[in-house]
């Protein structure tokens, strides 16, 4: 299931078990890193995150995960609103560290930054670099049908997720994967893997990624939400699980916008135009697509939660020959 590969021989100079460390991240993936690296005992003398964001039905002000993690740990977090500042330089440069580790931070560091720990910044990407550098590795290694991803530790650079390569490590994408569940996969296993990069810092020769083989995971949008019926149905069942939970897969139905959740593809020879719902049993409804057809077995309406389609048609009856939009 698992595999890693890591390159080197060791450098002239030698770098300590436990180092001296800037951490900067802000979502949940990048808060189990931060637990990781503490746990094994480095020096995290600065945690760097985005500032409070309004979140929940109130929209309150609420820290990042990784805020909330280091406050945890009683580690100093700063929350700057850019990097390129006189300040947010000097507060780097301050903490006098071996190494930063970025997880997801969100924030642009300018070139100059990257130079101030004495052996640079690395990231931890949850893609296998070169394929799927940018915004959202995850959900379009799923929407593409990726059979693999995984994690790559890279020293950084300059350039978009351009840097070489210091180790991988590698899992299957299983078939019924939401970006949801990849995500926490891929969050134990950047943890993990940080963890080892650090610990093997001094025998770790950067390899540079293959040009020929860059894709680019463009950032995900509200926009890509409704569902495009004339697709083939493999394509949208992949893209319902990328884009879960954000930014959903919609369709408009009887004048009501519905998001669906989970669906399975199927062979059906039943006639019907193109988003028109074929067949309706208790437990889904399928729909016709440009290439095969969809059942849905999940949906949400709006102001409501996630149901199964067997409670939703008791409140919404469908029909075949009802139209989605």
């Amino acid at each position: 299931m698992l595999d890693h590969t890591t390159f080197g021989v060791a450098p002239a100079h030698l770098i300590a078990s436990h180092m001296k460390i800037i951490f900067a991240g802000t979502p949940e993936f990048a808060a189990t890193a931060l637990s990781a690296i503490h746990a094994d005992g480095h020096h995290v003398a600065l945690v760097l995150t985005q500032p409070d964001r309004p979140s929940g039905r109130g929209m309150k002000l609420t820290p990042s995960a990784v805020a909330q993690r280091a406050a945890e740990l009683n580690l100093q977090v700063e929350k700057p609103h850019t990097m390129k500042s006189s300040e947010a330089q000097s507060m780097v440069a301050a903490a006098n560290a071996a190494v930063m580790v970025v997880a997801a931070y969100g924030l642009l560091l300018p070139a100059s930054m990257l130079k101030l720990p004495l052996h640079g910044c690395i990231n931890i990407h949850a893609s296998l670099l070169p394929r799927w550098r940018g915004a959202a590795p995850i959900q379009r290694a799923i929407e593409a049908g990726d059979a693999r991803t995984g994690i790559a530790i890279m020293q950084m650079e300059a350039g978009l997720d351009t840097g070489s390569i210091l180790l991988e490590r590698a899992i299957e994408i299983a078939t019924d994967e939401t970006s949801a569940s990849l995500l926490t996969k891929l969050g134990t296993l950047g943890a993990e893997a940080v963890v080892e990069a650090l610990r093997r810092l001094n025998t770790l020769t950067p390899r540079p990624q293959a040009e020929a083989d860059v894709t680019y995971a463009k950032k995900l949008e509200k926009s890509e939400a409704p569902i495009d019926w004339s697709q083939s149905a493999s394509l949208l069942e992949r893209r319902i699980r990328a884009f879960d939970p954000f930014p959903g897969a919609e369709t408009i139905i009887a004048g009501e916008r519905i998001k669906i959740w989970r669906a399975a593809v199927a062979d059906n020879s039943a006639a019907g135009d193109v988003g028109s719902v074929i067949a309706v049993s208790r437990d889904d409804f399928a729909v016709r697509c440009g290439e095969g057809v969809l059942h849905v077995t999940s949906v949400q309406r709006a102001g409501g939660r996630r149901i199964a389609v067997r409670d939703f048609l008791q409140s919404f009856p469908l029909s075949p020959g009802q139209q989605c939009t």
